[in-house]
């Protein structure tokens, strides 16, 4: 992140070179030593906490049979942590130290520390003890930056995995059908095919449609056929034919009941039916029956390879070809759905009547862990279900058990982007970062290039993360909070469309950083209203420091 750095320095007091008769000297002229912090707000990226000290001193300050250990501590509430002591020795001094000359000079010294909770009320001081011979003196501890900055860690962290959409509908279109079956070049309706079972299931159908309160009927079609063997033209007039006594034997067939009427079509000759009946069949050479058959698009020389090839194979003439000498008497559904109060019923009082999307669908609509397992185990066992196996694992993966989680998505079956995808969040989580941008990158989708922008906020490559977020979809806090990390004000409050204290927060933040404190004031309180966590954070952040003076 671009920062304006602000330095924080010791003044000298007295700038003529003093000249050290004694350690002792070197202790209370301290403040002639200049100390300078890049950045003089710490800032803490990835966990790590790494700002360079440079240190001048002044000719004939550092005495030079004198050494000086220097401790770095980070003080904050509840504790301090200290870095293992700098240490430097004058000219004369036969060891090992960094060597201050007498003529003095510049020493720049990159510092680390590991972020520890609390740190973001807390300043950074250098505490010195000069030795000479037996004696020590202990010089004045100097504050070199006041305030930590973790902007960084409000990204949301967790990664998304997208759960397998369950495919549940609220109104599910369904379709009733039954059928009559015509002699060859006949457009009569046999008294028989009015009392066959495809009829006799149709109106049963039909009863239970009417019967049923979750059923509307909503349309109904009487649809005919020839089968493709004859003349286009032959066929077209005997389809239509067909049609006309179909539509006749509907009103026998729906005689009593409260049916409307239906739409009346004629199709001709059934050469998608044919492809469709031949395609499923047993016939030993039925691909390259229907290879030939492709080459030809004129339907006349289509239909005379037909008759040719109903001489050699048979099962066409007898098994097929009648089959396509047809009308289709349809009614079309539309079957509500239960709603999800009924779901949540069902899940406890009968859920073995419910389907695959039911069950996944019941799944998320349950609050405990428990039932969601209990009810994606059952689609498993009773549907072979590979989105309830994926889902499954979700559903450990957001209860943060992870190993349950790797254990689930190992089983399933699919091994596709959103797998990879998942496996990517699964490592993120573990904190294993290159394993999972591996798998980010493998998986190539918008959601893993989402993920990947994560990774790159918490390792503070905040370019990056700005590549490969801004085109995030859902929640808008990463994309967000990766361009108030690179100063890209602008775009950041473009970006915060999302109804969230933490992106309202980050509106704060830019409010403080231009200066304008009644908007950050109203932010504030918006976020007060709706995150207690948040609110606290405010009043220990550096990033308003200057608002709550």
């Amino acid at each position: 992140m671009k920062k304006t750095l602000k330095t924080l320095a010791i003044a000298v007091i007295g700038l003529a070179a003093v000249a050290c008769s004694s350690a002792q000297k070197m202790a209370e002229l301290a403040d002639n030593v200049v100390v300078k912090c890049d950045p003089a707000v710490l800032e803490c990226i990835g966990g790590s906490i790494d700002p360079t000290v440079s240190v001048t001193y002044p000719a004939n300050y550092f005495h030079p049979k004198a050494i000086l250990e220097v401790t770095p501590v980070i003080v904050y509430e509840g504790g301090e942590s200290k870095m293992a002591p700098l240490m430097y020795q004058g000219e004369k001094v036969k060891d090992n130290y960094k060597v201050v000359p007498k003529v003095g000079g510049t020493i720049a010294e990159k510092l680390h520390f590991d972020y520890v909770e609390g740190m973001e009320k807390s300043h950074l001081e250098l505490r010195g003890v000069v030795r000479y011979k037996a004696k020590s003196f202990q010089l004045p501890t100097k504050k070199v930056a006041d305030g930590l900055n973790t902007t960084y860690m409000l990204v949301k962290a967790g990664g998304q995995v997208p759960m397998k959409a369950d495919g549940y509908l609220p109104v599910i279109k369904q379709t009733a059908e039954g059928q009559i079956m015509y002699k060859v070049n006949s457009a009569d309706v046999q008294a028989a095919q009015l009392k066959g079972q495809s009829v006799k299931d149709f109106q049963n159908a039909l009863d239970e449609i009417l019967d049923n309160e979750r059923k509307t009927l909503v349309g109904t079609e009487v649809v005919a056929y020839a089968s493709p063997e004859g003349g286009e033209k032959l066929n077209a007039k005997l389809s239509d034919k067909r049609a006309g006594t179909a539509d006749k034997a509907w009103d026998k067939i729906v005689k009593g009941k409260d049916v409307t009427d239906p739409e009346v079509k004629s199709m001709g000759q059934d050469w998608e039916g044919f492809q469709e009946l031949v395609q499923n069949s047993n016939i030993e050479d039925k691909d390259l029956i229907l290879r030939v058959l492709s080459m030809y698009s004129d339907p006349a020389v289509r239909e005379s390879e037909i008759k040719n090839m109903s001489s050699v194979y048979t099962e066409l003439k007898s098994d097929i070809l009648p089959e396509l000498r047809r009308a289709r008497f349809i009614a079309n559904v539309e079957f509500k759905n239960y709603t999800a109060d009924e779901l949540i019923k069902l899940v406890d009082s009968n859920s073995d009547v419910l389907d695959e999307p039911a069950l996944l669908h019941a799944a998320t609509l349950v609050k405990d862990l428990s039932s969601k397992v209990k009810l994606y185990n059952k689609a498993i066992d009773k549907f072979d279900s590979d989105k309830a196996r994926f889902n499954l694992a979700c559903a450990y993966l957001n209860a943060g058990d992870l190993k349950k989680a790797a254990k689930a998505f190992a089983n399933v079956e699919t091994k596709d982007e959103e797998l990879t995808n998942a496996l990517g969040v699964l490592a993120l989580r573990e904190g294993d970062f290159e394993k999972a941008t591996s798998l980010f990158k493998k998986a190539g989708t918008k959601v893993a290039k989402t993920n990947q922008g994560v990774i790159d906020i918490l390792t503070g490559d905040y370019e990056k993360a700005v590549s490969d977020l801004k085109d995030a979809e859902g929640c808008c806090n990463n994309t967000v909070l990766a361009y108030v990390l690179t100063n890209q004000y602008d775009k950041a409050l473009k970006a915060a469309h999302c109804k969230d204290p933490q992106v309202t927060y980050l509106k704060a933040v830019i409010a403080a950083r231009q200066g304008n404190f009644d908007q950050v004031k109203t932010y504030l309180a918006e976020v007060a209203k709706k995150d207690k966590a948040l609110a606290e954070r405010a009043l220990k952040d550096v990033e308003f420091a200057e608002y709550y003076k």
